[in-house]
């Protein structure tokens, strides 16, 4: 069954909210009901594509719901996926990238490639993940042409449109 074409939907109904959760003060924004509706679903999916980028060959999930937008993108637009995940999920050989964290680091991985990437995931907060995926493409042999996330916490971070290396990051829901 073909994906319906929209023009235009708002999205914020689709985005419950849940106020001191998981910690007093933060309100947790929950995009499962507009996973759960096809229609919203499709319309995201569609929007997340960023303007003005052509010649995509993979679509890059961050984990774990990055990989949900990144499958959706790479199916709709017929190009491949390419995963981003926590160090000692992929099997080798793979490229690692150790990254500051707010409290501590991290490890991302991902296999070695060529291709011009989008790099996809669910929230933009303060851009930290975002560039190390960035980082670890460009190291992994990609050239990153591309960022999309759904939501954008505009109130986390004060760079208005939010770059990483120049690139604008494409968002669709903004609070």
């Amino acid at each position: 069954m073909p994906l319906r074409v929209m023009f235009n939907m708002n999205l914020y109904p689709f985005v419950s909210i849940t106020p001191n959760w998981p910690k007093l003060g933060v309100e947790f924004k929950d995009i499962s009901p507009l996973l759960a509706d096809p229609d919203a679903f499709a319309f995201a999916v569609d929007a997340m594509y960023p303007p003005n980028v052509q010649n995509v060959d993979y679509w890059v999930g961050i984990e774990s719901r990055g990989f949900l937008f990144a499958a959706a993108l790479a199916q709709r637009f017929h190009h491949g996926l390419l995963m981003i995940r926590k160090k000692g999920k992929l099997p080798p050989p793979t490229v690692d990238l150790d990254y500051a964290l707010e409290y501590g680091t991290d490890t991302i991985q991902m296999r070695k490639g060529e291709g011009r990437v989008v790099i996809v995931d669910d929230v933009l907060a303060t851009g930290g993940t975002l560039k190390a995926a960035h980082d670890l493409c460009v190291r992994a042999g990609y050239d990153v042409v591309g960022y999309s996330c759904l939501v954008n916490l505009t109130f986390l971070h004060q760079q208005r449109p939010f770059c990483i290396n120049s690139i604008p990051v494409h968002t669709v829901i903004d609070y």
